[in-house]
């Protein structure tokens, strides 16, 4: 890729576009950074991002940010205004000259998509598709970086507990969702253009799986709880997460157990030209956090 590209990261904070910006570091672009608090600076910064702030919410916030820039990565935060924020970033593309977007998407976005997440994201998909640029959409799977969120119970209790009973899931690293992003990213614009890509990880696993493979790379018993919808909305209203996000949750965690999400695809091998990270991988990089307090 010529070294004059500016590609620009939104969401640039976030868990998946963080590690973007590892993975491009040391490419030859110039990363540009849009979060949505200048408080926000010195973790792009620090990776020798340009930063600017604006928000997805706030058209009128977004031209100084695309002014300039070839290629953006469009990540926009879950919530009912989505489709909205997408909307804003691609008229912001449109008017700035960009010329290619690659968006983040979720596994089975879909009109009937049995998750409300799944129905938004195929909206924004579709605009997409229709944006008059270059374009690629990336459709991973469940986030093995999820599991972070239960590292406290485990710490604490040797335990985590789940609504999604004995459900397999063909569950992805962020690291190769990123290191996907980056390739497309770091190819000639036609090469991906046109192309939506399902990525997963190398097999599917239930979380009786995972608790295994914690078990094996932690030397202790780590035990997997299935619950019930409603204990498990219980405990995440009581984390202060909002109604809708815990809705959503709900909903994927309905469709998991159906089924839904038994499957991998060979996208990230395709991609990258080695397989992905399995869950054993994971655990070995982040044991520290699953670890009780005090370990090491």
């Amino acid at each position: 890729m010529n070294v004059s590209r500016t590609v620009l990261i939104t969401g640039a904070t976030g868990t998946v576009s963080t590690a973007l910006i590892n993975a491009l570091e040391g490419a030859d672009v110039k990363l540009r950074a849009l979060v949505r608090e200048e408080s926000a600076a010195d973790g792009p910064r620090g990776r020798s991002a340009e930063v600017f702030a604006g928000d997805l919410d706030d058209a009128r916030s977004l031209p100084p940010a695309f002014e300039g820039v070839q290629d953006v990565w469009l990540l926009t935060p879950n919530g009912p205004r989505a489709p909205e924020n997408n909307m804003n970033a691609v008229w912001a593309a449109r008017q700035a000259g960009v010329e290619r977007i690659v968006r983040l998407s979720v596994v089975g976005a879909a009109h009937d998509a049995p998750n409300r997440s799944g129905r938004l994201h195929a909206l924004s998909d579709r605009e997409i598709e229709r944006c008059g640029m270059r374009w690629t959409i990336l459709r991973p799977h469940w986030f093995m970086q999820n599991l972070l969120n239960e590292a406290g119970d485990i710490s604490a209790t040797g335990a985590f507990s789940l609504n999604m009973a004995s459900a397999r899931i063909g569950m992805i690293d962020v690291r190769d969702i990123a290191e996907c992003a980056a390739r497309v990213l770091l190819d000639d614009p036609d090469r991906h253009h046109g192309e939506t890509y399902t990525l997963t990880g190398p097999r599917p696993l239930t979380f009786d799986d995972v608790a295994g493979q914690l078990s094996l790379a932690l030397g202790r018993s780590i035990t997997y709880l299935p619950v019930g919808d409603d204990a498990k909305r219980k405990t995440l209203l009581g984390h202060g997460v909002p109604e809708w996000i815990v809705d959503m949750l709900e909903e994927y965690a309905q469709a998991y157990v159906s089924g839904w999400g038994d499957f991998t695809t060979d996208t990230v091998a395709d991609l990258l030209g080695h397989p992905p990270r399995g869950i054993a991988d994971f655990i070995r990089d982040h044991a520290a956090a699953f670890a009780p307090a005090g370990d090491g």
